[in-house]
């Protein structure tokens, strides 16, 4: 038998049960994927990092990512909680670490703040589906518990990728986002019809300041039924708004902070960096902060 450490790590937050939960297992060499799978179910979070050495030179660690029920490319929250635990069991300095993931070969930035650290992760090259209409985006619409004359008519609901899509659907009031119960079994149905697993709500905040965004994410189709604070949803936003002028695009960058969870109880903050050239999104990172909540072993 041999033993690996495991923690669980609330990302997008500093604050303890708060934020996207995630395990992580930092030494994974020598697990199968029959038991990471078994360990994600086990730990129940809406997924499960992997690390593992590289696999080739073009990378310094690799990371795979299993939701209760399945493997995914990509996971913004558990690459912020694996680079967290590595960066703190190692001591690491700031520094740049290039990771391998299902999305493809990434950079990952590591900043010390102190004694602890913040992670910013850059995902893969937007790409945007076209907009879902007709019958389609009837079914989504009800399926989410919505009405036509919830959705904000300046955004176009779409299906966009930063290395694990979802449908962004955006709507006019907080106050509607707050009270949203989907059908979960009609959204994983439309899922396998329109290829896409993961549902963004979003509203937008109309004063200033540096939270631009609250949201909501739905994906029972892969057994999340809803992820409190999401940086693959967050990040394809920051995308999406730059691609329909929804903010200025003028210059070389766009930041802002999405905020999410609330209406689970556990809220988080995702800080999304959109680079533009010529007006149009061409690179988006996330980051955030994280805690520990527990570490232990297990021994297979």
């Amino acid at each position: 038998m041999k033993k690996f450490r495991l923690y669980q790590v609330d990302s997008f937050t500093t604050d303890l049960f708060r934020g996207n939960p995630a395990g992580v297992v930092p030494d994974a060499d020598g697990l199968t994927a029959v038991q990471m799978q078994a360990i994600a179910r086990e730990m129940n979070n809406s997924e499960t990092a992997f690390i593992l050495p590289p696999s080739s030179t073009d990378h310094e660690v690799w990371i795979r990512f299993f939701t209760p029920t399945t493997e995914v490319p990509s996971c913004g929250h558990a690459t912020i909680a694996a680079h967290y635990v590595r960066a703190r069991e190692r001591a690491l300095p700031s520094c740049r670490v290039v990771q391998k993931i299902g999305a493809g070969i990434l950079p990952v930035d590591i900043v010390r703040e102190g004694d602890d650290y913040r992670v910013i992760m850059t995902q893969g090259a937007p790409k945007f589906g076209e907009p879902v209409a007709g019958k389609q985006r009837d079914d989504i619409i009800a399926a989410l518990g919505l009405h036509k004359a919830d959705m904000n008519p300046k955004c176009p609901m779409q299906v966009v990728s930063t290395g694990h899509s979802k449908v962004l659907v955006g709507i006019r009031r907080r106050m509607t986002l707050n009270r949203l119960k989907p059908d979960f079994a009609w959204l994983a149905e439309l899922s396998q019809k329109i290829k896409c697993n993961g549902y963004f709500v979003f509203t937008l905040v109309q004063d200033s300041g540096k939270v631009l965004s609250h949201g909501r994410m739905f994906a029972p189709a892969i057994g999340i039924p809803e992820d409190p604070v999401t940086g693959n949803a967050n990040g394809p936003l920051g995308a999406y708004l730059v691609e329909h002028g929804l903010v200025p695009a003028a210059g070389s960058s766009f930041t802002f902070q999405g905020q999410q969870g609330e209406a689970m109880g556990r809220p988080g903050t995702v800080d999304v960096i959109v680079e533009i050239e010529n007006g149009k999104p061409v690179t988006v990172r996330v980051g955030g902060r994280a805690v520990i909540v527990y570490n232990s072993e297990i021994a297979l």
